[in-house]
């Protein structure tokens, strides 16, 4: 168990590290982590798609309900962060410890909540998406879905438990917990898709299967880590319990991330629905588009995981000076990795798509998607930066306003326009125009909470 509070460091290396070296120390183990979760991600449909291209299609149409419960634990996640790192720039430890051990409750609650959706909507889910299309699709998906809903708790601990480290800045141990837990993914996928040894042929299935033994194990380290090592915090069985003013704060803050999460799930629902009027392989190529841009994106949320808690921590100390450093670094940082996913997406997308065992229809779909939609990454990479500097002020819903604004008033909307008038090849320009606005909309309110909030923080040390 941890220390008690007495035993507890002077201050957090957040309030006094120079800021490179800080937002190295805190963001580049996260960015790790999140590059070898995105690539089990696309290992995993890679494997997947060697099964046949309708297993593809079945769970890339899970993909909206598995993104909800990301949303879900995610944002709940950011909460936690928030009134975590806050309280500990306060130098309030009880507040802190109230914070997480409400946390883990929430997770408790969240995964009882995905067990019913797991055990009662999958079917009409999928049915809502297939119709009358192939009936494989449809039992490869909800075989593969039901089994990630009903077994959701260890992801949601998970989730939580890394969300603690991240918040004293011990992001080496979530890199670890991540880094397992998808290896772990990786190497069952086979035994448990193809059947290789003693294990029998489950499929799609199998791939459900590996998935919940990785975050099994993913979740046993976060908990361990934290009794262990994050010094911080003392979590204690007896304080599981619910702290309802404690609850709605964290909410205050988690609540529009997880909406604003949400909001990506229902739209991805949505082209799903679009997609599949033209053809199951459509929605497979967008179902690919997501797995290969999670590549890119991954480390830049990763980066998001140090800068929240960085911003939060000075916020709390009232040190402007290096909450404005970190926005100006992690930007910079942003747009060079977008830089390069561009470069990418650009220049061989047929390889890209060639890794998912791609038919000649499904790259002739693909290539002009990849590179249209490629095109916003530089100008999401300072949206997700902006959108955490929200988060780590205590202000989500900014961040709500904005991700509803670009997924379900301009993305679907244009990409229904789109598709109806001029064909499936102008539906993927819908995702560059809805992230220009976007953008618009990011330093609309960057500017206006500058205003009302940065600069009446002081400067500090």
């Amino acid at each position: 168990m941890p220390e008690a509070a007495a035993n507890r460091p002077p201050e957090n290396k957040m309030g006094y590290m120079p800021i490179p070296g800080l937002l190295i120390s805190i963001s580049l183990p996260m960015m790790a982590s999140m590059l070898v979760l995105s690539l089990y991600n696309i290992i995993d449909s890679i494997f997947v798609g060697m099964v046949s291209e309708n297993a593809l299609a079945a769970v890339s149409l899970a993909f909206p309900m598995q993104m909800l419960i990301i949303a879900v634990g995610t944002g709940t996640g950011v909460g936690i962060n928030a009134v975590l790192s806050r309280s500990l720039g306060e130098r309030n430890f009880a507040r802190a410890d109230k914070a997480a051990m409400n946390g883990i409750l929430l997770a408790l609650f969240s995964a009882a909540v995905f067990i019913v959706i797991g055990l009662t909507c999958v079917e009409p889910f999928f049915l809502s998406q297939t119709g009358s299309a192939d009936p494989e699709i449809y039992t490869y998906g909800v075989q593969y879905l039901t089994t990630i809903l009903v077994f959701s708790v260890p992801i949601f601990i998970q989730t939580v438990f890394e969300r603690l480290l991240q918040s004293t800045g011990k992001t080496f141990y979530t890199m670890i917990t991540q880094a397992t837990g998808a290896i772990i993914n990786i190497i069952l996928d086979p035994f448990f898709i193809f059947g290789i040894g003693f294990f029998p042929r489950l499929e799609v299935l199998g791939a459900a299967i590996a998935t919940v033994c990785g975050q099994v194990i993913a979740a046993s380290l976060a908990i361990f880590f934290n009794l262990r090592f994050n010094t911080e915090l003392t979590l204690r069985l007896k304080d599981l319990k619910p702290d309802w003013p404690m609850i709605g704060t964290i909410y205050k803050v988690g609540f529009p991330s997880i909406i604003m999460a949400a909001v990506g799930s229902v739209m991805n629902y949505g082209m799903n629905l679009i997609l599949m009027g033209f053809s199951s392989t459509a929605a497979v190529v967008f179902g690919v588009y997501f797995k290969l841009q999670s590549f890119v994106f991954m480390p830049i949320f990763g980066l998001n995981s140090g800068v929240v808690p960085i911003v939060a921590y000075n916020y709390g100390a009232g040190k402007r000076w290096r909450i404005n450093a970190t926005i100006k670094l992690a930007i910079l940082v942003a747009e060079c990795i977008m830089a390069v996913g561009v470069i990418v997406f650009m220049t061989v997308p047929e390889t890209l798509l060639s890794m998912f065992s791609a038919s000649d229809q499904m790259i002739a779909m693909g290539v002009p998607a990849l590179r249209i939609i490629s095109l916003n990454f530089l100008i999401a990479g300072i949206c997700i930066i902006i959108g955490s500097v929200f988060q780590g002020l205590g202000n989500g819903v900014y961040s709500l306003i904005v991700s509803v604004m670009r997924q379900l008033v301009v993305l679907l909307p244009a990409a229904f326009l789109l598709a109806r008038f001029f064909g499936l090849s102008a539906l993927w320009w819908a995702f560059p125009i809805s992230e220009l606005m976007s953008l618009a909309a990011s330093l609309f309110f960057f500017f206006r909470i500058k205003k009302n909030v940065l600069d009446h923080i002081p400067l500090g040390n």
